[in-house]
């Protein structure tokens, strides 16, 4: 990475690092609100996850990206763990039992919009994620950011709203009508874990990727992207188990029961 581009991208942490502090302050004005007396509370375990995700973010940011494997760090916060502790903290949530009645009911009739259930769909988010990775380091686009401060930024924006799209659709405390089924999560999780660990071995091996940095560096930052990855993305998989609620069967209606208790061929 060029001293120029590392002296620019400096210049322009400042006021990125004001968005972790706004949405955590935000966040927390409305868990206040919540303790008033005519509503029902918060969990102080969404609070801290949220605030963890915030702190995540924030060390992202300002994080020096003067090497390969700083960069990798960056993205690996970025795209995965500070999503995973913002999604978790249910933000969508408290955000309704917020605002106005009215403003949620429409904020709620946007979700059931066919462009927001694709949106919300994990495959979705691992096209978003993982596609841009390879898009990333296998064509001329990162050495473009290497040049282009702005790039960079947008290049990093992308990586995080892609992590809380993908990390929200796998593991979203949030009840959503059209969620996927927790087996087409699993297999798409699964198939995340293949994408990341397919492009660190790449990087490794310094083939088919478009990365100009010495064969150390790249060794390092596709170490950082293999076990860093696999560790985030276990613990995105244990965050699907801990909130998967498997529905109970139904019990057959009375009517039912006495026609199945009457039919020779139930016996």
């Amino acid at each position: 990475m060029s001293v120029a581009h590392t002296a620019q991208h400096a210049t322009t942490v400042g006021p990125a690092v004001l968005v972790p502090l706004v949405a955590g302050w935000c966040y927390l004005a409305a868990v206040l609100r919540q303790r008033e007396p005519d509503r029902p509370g918060w969990s102080h375990w969404r609070t801290a996850a949220f605030a963890a995700g915030c702190a995540l973010l924030a060390v992202a940011l300002l994080l020096p990206a003067d090497g390969f494997a700083a960069h990798m760090w960056q993205h690996l916060l970025l795209g995965m763990l500070a999503p995973l502790g913002l999604v978790l903290g249910a933000p969508g949530t408290l955000l309704l039992r917020t605002v106005d009645r009215r403003v949620g009911r429409a904020a709620l009739r946007a979700l059931r919009h066919p462009v927001a259930r694709t949106l919300a769909h994990p495959v979705t988010g691992l096209l978003l994620t993982a596609g841009g990775l390879w898009l990333l380091y296998l064509t001329p686009l990162y050495r473009a950011t290497l040049a282009s401060p702005v790039l960079h930024d947008l290049v990093n924006l992308h990586f995080l709203l892609s992590g809380l799209l993908f990390t929200w659709s796998i593991a979203g405390p949030e009840p959503y009508r059209h969620r996927a089924s927790v087996p087409v999560r699993l297999v798409v999780l699964g198939a995340a874990v293949v994408a990341h660990a397919s492009l660190a071995q790449l990087l490794y091996a310094g083939l088919l990727v478009d990365v100009p940095a010495p064969p150390q560096a790249l060794r390092a930052g596709a170490a950082v992207m293999y076990y860093g990855g696999d560790a985030a993305e276990i613990l995105l998989a244990l965050a699907l188990l801990a909130s998967w609620r498997p529905q109970p069967r139904r019990a057959p209606a009375p009517a039912a029961r006495q026609t199945l208790k009457g039919d020779p061929c139930s016996t």
